[in-house]
């Protein structure tokens, strides 16, 4: 299977502190523009432990790409393929070295926009 990844560097995946617990926490997200409105998408890890690869994704930085990599899977049973994205975020250093890590839309209505926004 041929790999098809996109890096879409019109779109940015940034971060921003929050306060929970006298704690400060980075929440992830996308901004852009769907027919006139802003939206603002929420973005997450694939599990806890993810966050700290994002942190050392993001390094000092506030946001990077977002990449995304189209997928085709075939139900043997009923021959129906579904298509979809799965999406990282990344970002290189000084030097050339590629930092990047999964992330998901956090609700449904999430991957709706991430959806209208990529058209």
């Amino acid at each position: 299977m041929e790999k098809k990844e996109k890096v879409l560097g019109q779109i940015k995946v940034e971060r921003e502190t929050f306060q929970k617990e006298e704690k400060t926490y980075f929440s992830y997200f996308i901004k852009g523009k769907i027919r006139g409105k802003d939206v603002r998408i929420l973005v997450t890890p694939p599990d806890k432990g993810g966050f700290a690869v994002l942190d050392i994704v993001f390094g000092n930085e506030m946001q990077a790409d977002l990449v995304t990599n189209p997928y085709e899977i075939k139900d043997e049973t009923t021959g129906n393929v579904i298509k979809g994205n799965s999406y990282a975020v990344r970002s290189v250093d000084e030097n050339g070295e590629i930092y990047e890590c999964t992330i998901k839309p956090f609700r449904n209505s999430d991957k709706m926009l991430l959806n209208m926004l990529m058209r």
